[in-house]
């Protein structure tokens, strides 16, 4: 018998996770749905390989978002839901969602309701899988549809924004660390060679960064070797649990990137929270389930500390301000959200105001980084000019006299 990792909603909504031993995975599943459960995960107890091999399994959002829009049309122009999954299962152009369509398919085919079909995948965002299952309990599922499509259309459009953004420094990163390679790898040696041949002593500066060069081109396929190792070293460390939260803690150490980073993820969270509590779920449940879609295990731990506080009857402003994660002034909207009986709204208006304040930073530091690399490059070539032709001028000045 092996273990297994299940995660699973019972009969009241509420998200539970227990270690239970089953012969297989299907066999788990077929035992939990006969009992009435809705399974959402089902994983090995395993070790670094099933760590490693659960990153494959992740759908393209932006070709998901394309299938939930034609899936919402085809809904509210009145066709069955089989009927609309066996139109889109044959034309969706991605192979990879394409399959888990079609499973999804058959399994709603042999009565399976449509939301634990999308569970059984594992692929599927959980926010995704809850808000289907309040839309099937509510009788609204297209409404439910039509607010993930616009929850995953911002969501899409900040990513693209934060990525533009950076892809100009990363280009100029990229060039910076070529230029210097090609100089350091066959500049500098081809002038050593011409030095070599000289009987005068070479400046200090010349000395060490002839080394260096020559070092770096004997030893280039080491170096290359330790660099790939390291690379690889640095992402099994990365999929440990360890590792994760050693680099979050390192990211939110960071000056201005950690600030950023945590005004994106309670943005995120903000933008979760809202489309769960307007699609009906309960709140408990919406925190379990924003949990889940977050990346930060700090903020996945804070909001189960405020969920359990939530549970046992605090307002969610409070809970939330004990973790001491969270920023003041979102906690300060989402109380004012609460005492006015808009917290939905009030959640959204808080991604939204992250959102910019992101934006805003991001663009403002960028700004600094861009000017501070060339700034770099330029003073990393005045050194290497100045060092290699130094003794040219010093042997010139000398046969002048």
């Amino acid at each position: 018998m092996a273990e297994f990792l299940l995660k699973y909603a019972d009969g009241k909504g509420e998200i539970r996770q227990q270690v239970a031993e089953a012969g297989s995975e299907k066999e788990l599943r077929e035992r939990m749905t006969q009992q009435g459960f809705l399974v959402y995960s089902v994983k090995a107890r395993g070790g670094l390989t099933a760590r490693l091999g659960g990153g494959s399994k992740k759908i393209n959002l932006e070709k998901f978002l394309i299938f939930n829009q034609q899936f919402l049309t085809l809904v509210r122009a009145g066709l069955p839901i089989l009927k609309s999954l066996d139109l889109l299962a044959d034309r969706l152009t991605d192979p990879k969602l394409g399959k888990h369509v079609k499973a999804v398919r058959d399994e709603v085919r042999n009565g399976t309701m449509l939301s634990e079909a999308f569970s059984r995948q594992r692929v599927f965002p959980a926010i995704y899988v809850t808000s289907i299952l309040a839309g099937e309990k509510s009788g609204s599922l297209g409404e439910v549809i039509e607010r993930y499509v616009s929850y995953q259309r911002l969501n899409l459009t900040v990513r693209k924004k934060i990525v533009v953004s950076l892809l100009y420094p990363a280009i100029l990163i990229v060039l910076v660390m070529a230029l210097i390679v090609f100089m350091i790898t066959y500049v500098v040696p081809n002038f050593a060679q011409l030095y070599s041949s000289l009987e005068s002593e070479l400046p200090y500066m010349t000395q060490v960064l002839i080394a260096v060069g020559t070092g770096a081109r004997d030893y280039i396929l080491a170096i290359i070797g330790t660099v790939i190792g390291a690379i690889i070293a640095f992402r099994l460390w990365v999929q440990t649990d360890r590792g994760k939260e050693q680099l979050e803690a390192i990211q939110r150490r960071l000056p201005i990137v950690g600030e950023i980073w945590t005004k994106y993820q309670v943005a995120q969270l903000g933008r979760v929270l809202s489309t769960l509590l307007v699609g009906g779920i309960p709140l408990v449940q919406a925190l379990e389930t924003a949990g889940e879609s977050l990346g930060a295990r700090t903020l996945k731990r804070a909001l189960s500390l405020a969920r359990q506080s939530v549970k046992e009857g605090q307002p969610l402003s409070g809970a939330l301000q004990k973790t001491g994660v969270f920023p003041g002034l979102a906690i300060d909207m989402i109380e004012v959200g609460e005492s006015t009986g808009a917290l939905p709204a009030m959640l959204n208006s808080v991604a939204e105001f992250y959102e910019e304040d992101v934006n805003t930073r991001m663009t403002a530091s960028l700004a600094l980084i861009e000017p501070a690399i060339m700034l770099f490059m330029g003073v990393f070539v005045a050194f290497v000019l100045v060092a290699l032709y130094l003794p040219i001028f010093s042997l010139a000045d000398t046969l002048g006299r």
